[in-house]
């Protein structure tokens, strides 16, 4: 039996702008210091392209693994799109197919290190960046070092790596903000041809030949809202073709698509309890991808990720125990939900066991406990880190993120719409104090510039 009803899909959203307080404060603390009326102020939470004067080539990560170079490129490519997220008195340029930011490797300052691609670090200063309008452009200044963002030798070539200089007038490193175009809804892959990429037929739950997930492109959910400037929220999905049955946890180890359809616990994944000891719906693997799934109800303890892992176009019908748990043991795995939604949660949405950054974006959540909560009491504890960015989150609901400040936990919050809570009883960022047993103490909500990393203008209330 389903433990509570699945709610309609709700129609009161409507599009805002989230980012106006954050550019302000950008304006009065000199971050554009030496603008021109030529080159507008990129607003932080949005995305964009960087085009170099150079070449009017594109600023890209031409691979999403950490510890690549950033080149400059046509543009068009692919791996072009960074989001500028505010982080204190700068910037962070993050990546937004891979989720990770541009630093200078190995921290250096001087003339010619390199800039690439690294797993967010919120400590990191050389992962920060403040911007200086120019004539025709900005200058991209790193916070650690005092130098440029700069294409090596001043080429005009594409493919040329891109590097950190000293600042001065060359075009090489002066660049055009522009805005990127909403990111498109993501379309069907070819499902991976390995033993683990297809239901494991069982005695009591065989998928039928109808039920076997399909190459063929899903169908754009319908873009109905945003949580601010940039990329619209997809509504709720209208499910592909038959329901696929799950009796035995379907392991991801590279890449499952399920082609728009639902998947749907049965035998041992089919209790719809809250028991902390379910079997998943899907196992993924370090660095697997999932996509284009509707989990239906009941869907037992969910997704499980063992490492980096991205979720794309995944939604939640009905969350069972959890609708995803995030394991692994690197400090530098990056977990990506991105698109999607969840519903009917009586506890949380997403867990965080294992450490590293978590990145939840273009995300619509309704009727929840948590969306998000680092584990509390885990018998191995480490800091973790949240990005919520571009989320509505509709009431009834309890929290949007819960924190261990005393394990030097941070939570950074973008472009969040909560929608029915007239009252605001949504605690927006709960602090708490995590223990490796027993049960862990609240310690203070709202914004502190440390852990929980907003400000008012980054929450927008609706009715």
């Amino acid at each position: 039996m389903s433990k509570r009803a699945i709610r309609p899909k709700r129609g009161r959203i409507a599009a805002l702008g989230g980012t106006a307080a954050l550019l302000a404060a950008g304006i009065a603390g000199g971050l554009w210091a030496g603008a021109d009326a030529a080159a507008p102020a990129p607003a932080a939470g949005s995305s964009y392209t960087l085009v170099s004067a150079a070449g009017g080539l594109c600023l890209q990560a031409p691979a999403p693994a950490a510890g690549t170079q950033l080149v400059q490129q046509d543009c068009g490519a692919g791996g072009e799109t960074w989001r500028l997220t505010a982080d204190g008195s700068g910037y962070r340029l993050v990546e937004t197919a891979g989720g990770r930011c541009a630093g200078v490797r190995d921290a250096r300052t001087g003339a010619g290190a390199a800039v690439q691609t690294e797993d967010c670090d919120p400590a990191a200063a050389s992962q920060r960046w403040t911007l200086t309008a120019v004539e025709g452009g900005h200058r991209v200044v790193n916070a650690a070092s005092g130098k440029c963002l700069a294409v090596k030798d001043g080429s005009t070539a594409a493919g040329t790596p891109v590097q950190q200089n000293s600042c001065d007038s060359a075009p090489a490193k002066r660049w055009t903000f522009k805005p990127a175009a909403a990111t498109p809804a993501p379309t069907a892959s070819t499902p991976t041809t390995t033993a683990t990429a297809t239901p494991k037929p069982t005695a009591t739950a065989k998928p039928t030949a109808t039920a076997k997930p399909t190459a063929t492109a899903t169908p754009a959910p319908t873009a109905t809202a945003t949580g601010g400037t940039g990329t619209a929220i997809p509504a709720w999905p209208t499910p592909q073709g038959a329901d696929v049955p799950l009796a035995a946890t379907q392991k991801v180890a590279k890449l499952f698509d399920g082609g728009g359809r639902r998947y749907v616990g049965k035998g041992a994944l089919g209790s719809g309890s809250q028991s902390e000891n379910q079997p998943a719906m899907f196992e993924l693997a370090d660095g697997a991808v999932l996509q284009n799934v509707i989990l239906g109800d009941p869907a037992a303890d969910g997704v499980h990720c063992s490492g980096s892992c991205t979720l794309r176009n995944v939604w939640w019908e009905n969350v069972g125990e959890d609708a995803a748990t995030f394991k692994g043991t690197s400090a530098s795995q990056v977990m990506t939900v991105d698109g999607g939604g969840a519903r009917g949660a009586a506890d949380k949405v997403f867990q965080h066991n294992g450490p590293g950054t978590f990145v939840v974006r273009n995300f619509r959540v309704e009727d929840f406990g948590k969306l998000y909560r680092s584990c509390g009491n885990c018998k191995t504890q480490y800091p973790r880190h949240v990005v919520i960015d571009n989320v509505i989150a509709t009431a009834p609901g309890k929290k949007i993120v819960g924190i261990n400040a005393n394990l030097g936990d941070t939570a950074t919050i973008t472009r969040l719409t909560v929608v029915g809570d007239s009252s605001r009883k949504i605690t927006v960022c709960q602090r708490y104090t995590g223990v490796t047993s027993g049960e862990p103490k609240e310690a203070g909500s709202g914004p502190d510039g440390t852990n929980c990393r907003y400000t008012p203008g980054d929450v927008t209330y609706k009715p």
